[in-house]
């Protein structure tokens, strides 16, 4: 009668190391997304590749002042640090007691230290205001891709497998 070979154990643990390697490789992170989706539902407007260092702003009419606003952040791992604020005129929620230059016109508040990181930012694009996400060079009607509903925005790690899929 034959006799049935036992796997030799060096292949074993060959082929388990390698198992290993792969799971690891595909759910690794391996690049970051920038998010928007609705704060109630979670249903997801935006999904877009960031890199630390990426520029995500946020462009808009001051509802009381009707002048432009332009909140400008900066990736960092999975934060948004805000490192820019251009107004035009001052007025609620704007920096009334920081140093700013004036370019043109325009007040810019260019902090040497970021004003705030944040892990999650939450808007309400409006119509009146319409505002505009700007990532990278990349522009978006925020209200209509949003169809104006409340927005959480914010930075997810993606794994190779998760960018396949």
């Amino acid at each position: 009668m034959g006799r049935l070979s036992q796997p030799n154990a060096g292949a074993v643990i060959l082929a388990l190391a390698v198992l290993a390697f792969v799971v690891v490789a595909v759910t690794a992170p391996i690049g970051a997304v920038l998010v928007v989706e609705n704060a109630e539902t979670g249903e997801r407007y935006v999904a877009e590749p960031v890199n630390d260092g990426s520029t995500v702003a946020l462009e808009y009419t001051h509802s009381v002042e009707k002048s432009r606003v332009y909140d400008e952040y900066r990736v960092d791992g999975r934060t948004l640090v805000n490192t820019r604020m251009e107004f035009e005129s001052y007025g609620w929620g704007l920096p009334a007691r920081v140093n700013v230059t004036t370019v043109n016109g325009t007040f810019v508040y260019d902090p040497a230290e970021p004003i705030t990181e944040l892990d999650e930012l939450f808007v309400s694009p409006g119509r009146i205001a319409n505002h505009t996400l700007i990532v990278d060079e990349r522009q978006y009607d925020f209200v209509a891709v949003t169809e104006g509903n409340d927005v959480r925005v914010h930075i997810e790690r993606r794994s190779l497998l998760e960018r396949i899929l």
